[in-house]
């Protein structure tokens, strides 16, 4: 007889107050973080990352993020919908969701990227703020409205 194997299964501990970000496309976690101003030197709190953890919604791989004692800004969110449009925030008081939200990826994007192109006006040392018409939100694909440059890869743009 074969015994089973038996395997224990991680979870992320719940947090007392702070955000949850879900259903961040899989392998985008790193970039969300890069968003937040998350790196080695200036951590003051726990965050957990979950990264290719199977959704419960059947629709295959995600990553996720808690991080306590923290709630975003405005600008941090617009952000994260760039790279991750099926993403949901919860903001978590004393254990509990106090604020459950989806990101939302306008149809005009006014100074969160830069354009790629180098000879784009925005990149010439006017004093022009980047503005970007979405053309496509599952993929994000963005499209520059001074140079019609189209904007692909988002997460290494953004400003």
């Amino acid at each position: 007889m074969v015994d089973e194997l038996k395997i224990a299964e991680t979870k992320i501990p719940p947090i007392r107050n702070g955000t949850v970000i879900d259903h961040i496309a899989n392998g985008q976690s790193l970039n969300v973080l890069k968003i937040l101003g998350v790196n080695e030197s200036n951590i003051d709190s726990v965050i957990s990352i979950g990264m290719h953890v199977k959704s419960s919604k059947g629709n295959g791989w995600k990553d996720m993020i808690k991080v306590e004692d923290r709630e975003l800004h405005p600008n941090e969110v617009d952000k994260i919908a760039l790279i991750a449009p099926d993403a949901t925030i919860a903001i978590i008081r004393d254990y509990y969701i106090a604020e459950k939200f989806k990101v939302k990826l306008e149809d005009h994007i006014v100074g969160l990227a830069k354009c790629s192109n180098p000879n784009c006006i925005t990149n010439r040392g006017e004093p022009v703020v980047p503005e970007f018409d979405v053309e496509s939100r599952n993929p994000p694909r963005l499209r520059c409205a001074y140079c019609d440059r189209t904007l692909t890869n988002i997460s290494d743009n953004l400003l």
